[in-house]
């Protein structure tokens, strides 16, 4: 019997209309095990090596894995995946809710969804009953309006949506997929990919719980964390991920006014703190966890902001505040309902906005050019707007809409050396001009600046622990990039990817020992902590493989130059990260990956993860 899934993934094509199941053996789902690993899997075995990420032929993948839908804490993450618009190469995002651990309990461990309707649709998952229904009544709405519509006209309020707002249907290059109105499938651009399909909404109910080897063993683990979360996890439950806001602004990592600084002077202002003793309206929580970190806000006045999108997290902070110079909490919130409701991805909007500031104050952008909005670091008012402009597609913001990489491109005039990005991609809210091995985790992302599957490396200057299973004993300061670095990066890294496959949250505080439990427990394998850490490094490589497929190569694994110029003044002042160091350890990378001088990986590495399947598409591309 299946324990952990479900054996079932639907395919869905919408240009004529069919809907199919497939049946995938024991093999497939321990070789892979869901999100990332099987989207992999699926881009390389199905989408055509050059193929337009907005075309009918690349194919968007919901996926999520082994651990999405199971009563424990981390459990209701789903993974969403396609060529990616911003890139051009592998696409993955996931996100929380309780979508994905629907989809589970209606069934099925993932849609594939191929072709390109001739007009707006949405799908109806009710178990195993599944339609394709017009969505032309929907096309053009926001989030919240879409879902309320799909849930009266299907007659249940509990049916979970996970959908596109208008930037997904005006493809912008990083719109996301929003489910339960407040949890993005973030990054990647995979909003663009389900619009360029007219593919509105995923709307699924399920009705049978996820089939568990050992359901006395995950209630005990489940017992076990509600009775300590608040000592393992209570910062987290308190402040959500905001919780680590002002300890990077006085350590200097707080990215500010596009990166150019490290240190904010409104970081108070904008706080985890701030938020809690202001406008935070209520706690939240995914599926069955007892973390609680999500925050719900509600503002009324200067701008009204409706709890029902969520409230502000770490990141859309940092993106839509310090990076872009702006100390309004509420506009902040406004700004982050604006994404909800349009399906935009937080990280990308806030860093293409805050390119553009830079670009403005230093003379390269016009007033005229900006549709008369004064861009000054600062000007939230400024930052709103533009936010609306992005998610229709209207004067510059049709511009910055193509992602800060293509706009820089498109305004010239030296607008490139402002685009912080790798691969297209924006980097995240944290600076590797404090985590040194953060930044080699930028670049050798397959999905460009990533900071979920990354290492964090102040988290390891003082203790292992969590590592010492993979023999890694000692802790290294947080702007080390010695092999020793490198190694250590490389144990933590294939843990996160081994996450985005099964798919489980990163914020729950189980231990490496207790993931091996509670994947045994889940699904009755003989598992082992090599076999999860092989999962992972399975899907990063397999993702390499597929990047590689569409031409990139190691010039493409780099770090934006802002990174290796010193901050000029702040608790970080004259450091930089190494170039050459950065390099050695970049070359350090692919080495200990199994992989060639030039990024690529070797025959025998593929058959050792046994996906010797992929060898033959490296010989393909040459």
């Amino acid at each position: 019997m299946a324990y952990g899934y479900n054996g079932k993934i639907l395919r869905v094509n919408l240009s004529n209309r069919t809907i199919t199941a497939e049946t995938p053996d024991e093999n497939f789902y321990r070789t892979y095990m869901g999100g990332e690993g099987v989207i992999a899997y699926y881009l390389l075995k199905e989408v055509q090596p050059g193929t337009e990420p907005l075309s009918p032929d690349n194919k968007l993948i919901f996926a999520p894995g082994i651990l999405t839908g199971v009563p424990l804490a981390g459990s209701g993450r789903n993974s969403v995946g396609a060529k990616s618009p911003l890139t051009g190469g592998f696409g993955s995002a996931d996100g929380g809710g309780f979508f994905g651990a629907e989809l589970k309990r209606a069934g099925w461990d993932g849609i594939i969804v191929e072709g390109k309707a001739d007009r707006p649709v949405y799908l109806w998952i009710n178990d195993d009953q599944v339609e394709i229904r017009d969505a032309s009544h929907l096309w053009g709405k926001t989030t919240a309006p879409v879902q309320a519509v799909i849930r009266e006209e299907l007659g249940d309020p509990n049916i979970r949506v996970a959908q596109i707002g208008p930037a997904g249907e005006k493809l912008v290059r990083y719109a996301c997929v929003i489910n339960d109105l407040k949890h993005a499938a973030g990054r990647t651009g995979m909003g663009a990919v389900m619009g360029s399909k007219h593919l509105k909404a995923v709307a699924v109910r399920g009705h049978q719980p996820v089939e568990l080897a050992d359901p006395v063993k995950v209630q005990a683990m489940a017992k076990w964390l509600g009775e300590n979360v608040e000592r393992l996890a209570g910062g987290m439950r308190d402040l959500g991920t905001a919780a680590g806001l002002m300890a990077l602004h006085h350590s200097g990592g707080l990215p500010t006014r596009n990166f150019r600084e490290g240190a904010f002077e409104g970081a108070e202002k904008i706080s985890g703190q701030t938020m809690r003793d202001t406008i935070l309206v209520k706690r939240e929580n995914c599926f069955a966890c007892p973390v609680n970190c999500k925050r719900v806000v509600q503002v009324e006045e200067p701008y009204q902001v409706d709890p029902i999108y969520g409230g502000p997290e770490y990141e859309t902070l940092g993106s839509f505040g310090s990076t872009c110079g702006v100390d309004d909490l509420k506009a902040i919130a406004k700004a982050n309902e604006l994404c909800n409701a349009n399906s935009l991805d937080t990280i990308s909007t806030g860093v293409t906005i805050a390119f553009a500031m830079e670009c403005y104050e230093r003379g390269i952008l016009s007033q005229a050019e900006t549709d008369g909005l004064e861009l000054k670091f600062g000007n939230a008012d400024a930052m709103l707007k533009l936010v609306e402009k992005i998610a229709r597609r209207e004067g510059f913001g049709d511009i910055l809409a193509e992602g800060s990489m293509r706009a820089a491109a498109k305004i010239g005039r030296g607008a490139e050396k402002y685009a912080i990005h790798v691969k297209g991609q924006e980097v995240p809210m944290h600076e590797p001009r404090l985590k040194h091995g953060l930044g080699l985790g930028y670049t050798v992302s397959p999905t460009g600046a990533d900071h979920v599957h990354n290492i964090h490396d102040t988290g390891y200057a003082k203790s292992v622990e969590g590592l010492k299973p993979f023999g890694i004993l000692e802790p290294l300061p947080a702007n080390d990039l010695s092999l020793d670095k490198v190694r250590m990066f490389l144990a933590e890294v294939h843990m996160s990817h081994f996450a985005n496959c099964a798919v489980a949250c990163i914020f729950v505080p189980w231990d490496n020992n207790q993931k091996v439990e509670i994947v045994r427990a889940v699904t009755g394998w003989n598992t082992s902590l090599w076999e999860l850490a092989k999962v992972g490094e399975r899907a990063t490589t397999l993702a390499r493989v597929f990047n590689l497929r569409e031409g990139f190569t190691a010039e493409d694994d780099y770090l934006t130059e802002r990174f290796l110029e010193p901050f000029a003044d702040g608790p970080l002042a004259g450091v930089a990260v190494d170039r050459e160091k950065l390099a050695a350890a970049r070359s350090g990378y692919y080495t200990l990956m199994g992989w060639d001088a030039a990024g690529v990986p070797t025959a025998a590495k593929l058959h050792e993860l046994g996906v010797g399947w992929a060898v033959k598409t490296l010989k393909k591309a040459g």
